[in-house]
């Protein structure tokens, strides 16, 4: 079976969820005689092999513009799919929803994973937030099979819709602390701060949990890892408390994964803002990485975190935040016992062994009709 993959900056180049989600899958794909195509955006490879890990490799220029890269990328892409002699094309995210209609024209069988309710994030507002809506609604209309990474995300998709999707989770790594010195970049101790790990976005809620956190009455630190590649007042002023408040640390991008993992290893509490997401691959990450969790509370999280058995949640405001960790701050052997189970979270609904054959059987499925 050959499967030809759109709709991702490319492999092996990692910078987000979508770039992680492929290289896993391809990878294991590969090991299980699967001929797969990945088209890559030619302008962030200047060296363009035909093939690595086993993975083919095609290069496709672009317009290089924020807004319209990836989609025309992806038309590009898709177009090219279609003449190939792919079985199976698989696109990701739901902007691509539209190009649906280039590989119906060319009778090639599809697949697209959708992600989250993109038209909902405070980053696209106004005709961003109407094109993801109505691409999303397009995906439904002319691919052959739309998946979804959480029963919650395909609940919506079935109400807005009209049109049920197959739900095949992201996945993650169990991983145990082998660096712990790692931390010591930030003067920290295990078990002396909090976590917050993502990006610099209204969305994820930062500066609820962070004026939160400030709020409670703990002596520990707040570690905040990540960053947005560009300035806005959003960041700047979040970045600012850390003047008047020595408890708050902000590490920027950290471009080390084992020093991440170690920051998650060794923090006592990892906190979980983001909202409008399905499966998040940072909630993941903190399960792999046997951490205590505690999450906004919604539907995703909740689903993740089986309601509660492998975390505990907190309401969208600042004084539910300080809340929780006043209760949780002197409640060590609680966090421990958090600790003890969390790798037990990533069932085989998150195994990424496991999620290959979910996504092989899809594609074998659609092959036949």
């Amino acid at each position: 079976m050959r499967v030809a993959i759109i709709g991702t900056r490319g492999y092996p180049y990692v910078y987000s969820g979508y770039e992680t989600f492929i290289k896993e899958l391809v990878e294991r794909l590969v090991k299980k005689d699967v001929e797969v195509v990945v088209y890559c955006h030619r302008n962030l490879f200047s060296k363009r092999p035909k093939k690595v890990n086993g993975v083919k490799l095609v290069y496709i220029p672009t317009i290089e513009t924020k807004a319209l890269s990836q989609l025309v990328h992806s038309s590009l892409s898709m177009i090219h799919a279609s003449f190939s002699k792919a079985d199976v094309i698989f696109a990701v995210n739901s902007a691509n929803g539209p190009f649906g209609m280039i590989s119906r024209l060319f009778g090639k069988p599809t697949a697209i994973n959708v992600d989250g309710l993109e038209w909902l994030r405070p980053k696209w507002k106004g005709l961003g937030a109407a094109y993801f809506k109505w691409a999303s609604r397009q995906a439904t209309k002319w691919y052959d099979t739309i998946i979804n990474d959480a029963d919650e995300m395909r609940r919506i998709y079935l109400d807005l819709f009209g049109r049920d999707s197959e739900v095949i989770a992201y996945g993650g790594n169990i991983k145990y602390s082998t660096q712990p010195g790692l931390i010591n970049e930030w003067g920290l101790t295990a078990h002396e701060y909090y976590l917050i790990v993502g990006r610099f976005i209204p969305d994820n809620n930062w500066g609820i949990m962070i004026e939160g956190f400030r709020k409670s009455r703990t002596k520990r630190k707040l570690v905040i890892v990540g960053d947005v590649p560009y300035k806005d007042d959003y960041s700047a002023n979040l970045k600012k408390l850390a003047e008047i408040d020595d408890r708050l640390v902000f590490t920027g991008l950290v471009t080390n994964r084992d020093a991440v993992a170690e920051l998650f290893h060794n923090a006592y509490v990892y906190m979980h803002g983001h909202e409008f997401g399905g499966t998040n691959p940072t909630m993941l990450e903190a399960l792999s990485f046997g951490s205590a969790i505690i999450a906004l509370d919604t539907a995703f999280n909740r689903e993740v975190l089986q309601n509660g058995k492998y975390g505990q949640f907190f309401d969208k405001d600042e004084e539910s935040v300080c809340s929780l960790i006043n209760d949780i701050d002197n409640e060590k052997d609680l966090v421990l016992g958090m600790k003890d189970i969390s790798r037990e979270g990533i069932t085989d609904k998150y195994n990424w062994d496991c999620i290959t054959d979910q996504y092989i059987q899809v594609f074998q499925e659609i092959c036949k009709n």
